[in-house]
């Protein structure tokens, strides 16, 4: 009876701990489009893993663009050695990268063929997975690119393909936070409980496309219209998918509009989009020297910038905005933050460092 209770209270205490550890397995995912000298600028023990970006397609298979880039997969791999638990994995696509997509993945014979050459290259480089950036199934992304009703069920034959083929290397995906790509992309509940997370893109809400300013990464929306990370996750959530394995985005970048008036300080005016900020320059940018005034939206956690000189308005992810994601997505026990991309943040004090400030207390 005695030995009974013992295995009863080891078996309890085990599990116990072993929650205990799924719970505070909290990742910081950075995707990672630089070389192999970047990289060693960049405190990668603040990282759980590192997204190499971006792989494409070649003939229906996983394919690494150029020398410059293996060299690059190589030297990532090679940090394991330094830090064991850093995850190193590979990314297909990426927004105008993607265009074979909808056509290689509308047979079984062209999944398999994926699915066998994704394998081959992890084996190859000894990388820990792949992270499917297709954008997007079944709804139109980049222009011009094929897309298909059938895109919906042909992504998750690929996802259960490439469970099947890869074994335990990881699999996730990036995910468009909007609710277009939400309601009508993929088919959540027959692919979540086979992909290690999915990283929500919850950044580029108001696009480049768009002909009236707003926020392009908030945490909450404003009124029930307004795209947001919240919105995202609540509807993610509703599903019944594991917050564990919901990974919100932040981004680190800036998007702008010009020709923007000054009412409500150019924020939900119309305007013309132009090329933006990256968060490393901000400190030369945007700055009151330059005409720009920084504001904060409570309600959304969001900040944005107003140039009433040049009639400029900025809207971007800075210090106070991914601290407020972080602590979202620590209260909600989600399984991490991602960020786009490791490059644009400073080398020090910057953008992961407020991130790793927080998932360290």
């Amino acid at each position: 009876m005695y030995r009974k209770l013992l295995i009863a209270f080891v078996s309890l205490f085990l599990f116990t701990n072993l929650s205990a550890q799924v719970d505070n397995d909290f990742s910081v995912i950075a995707y990672y489009t630089g070389n192999d000298k970047q990289i060693d600028q960049f405190e990668v023990t603040k990282l759980s893993h590192i997204i190499f970006s971006f792989c494409h397609l070649e003939d229906g298979e996983l394919h690494v663009d150029n020398a410059k880039d293996s060299t690059t997969i190589k030297y990532l791999v090679s940090l394991k050695k330094r830090h064991p638990k850093l995850k190193i994995m590979l990314s297909l696509g990426g927004w105008g990268g993607c265009a074979p997509c909808s056509e290689a993945f509308s047979t079984a014979a062209g999944r398999t063929k994926f699915a066998r050459s994704v394998k081959k290259v992890n084996d190859y480089f000894q990388t820990d997975g792949i992270d499917l950036d297709w954008e997007y199934p079944t709804i139109e992304g980049h222009p011009g690119h094929l897309y298909q009703a059938q895109d919906k069920q042909n992504f998750t034959a690929l996802i259960q393909e490439l469970r099947q083929t890869l074994g335990t290397h990881e699999l996730s995906f990036a995910a468009g936070g909007f609710q277009k790509y939400l309601d009508e992309s993929v088919e959540w509940e027959k692919i979540m409980p086979l992909v290690d997370r999915v990283n929500i893109m919850s950044y580029d809400l108001v696009n480049g496309y768009a002909t009236v300013t707003g926020h392009h990464t908030p945490v909450f929306s404003t009124d029930s219209k307004e795209e947001s990370t919240d919105r995202a996750v609540q509807f993610l959530l509703r599903k019944g998918i594991p917050a564990h394995k919901l990974v919100i985005g932040a981004a680190f970048y800036t998007r702008v509009w010009e020709n923007v008036n000054d009412v409500n300080n150019g924020l939900y005016q119309a305007g013309k989009h132009r090329s933006g900020y990256d968060f490393k320059s901000y400190e030369t940018n945007l700055t009151t020297q330059n005409g720009w005034v920084y504001f904060w939206d409570k309600k959304a956690q969001a900040s944005y910038w107003y140039n009433k000189k040049q009639r400029l308005f900025a809207t971007g992810d800075d210090l106070s905005s991914v601290r407020a994601k972080t602590n979202y997505a620590l209260n909600h026990k989600l399984g991490g933050i991602m960020f786009w991309e490791l490059t644009l943040d400073t080398f020090k004090d910057g953008m992961l460092d407020a991130i790793n400030g927080l998932v360290k207390q």
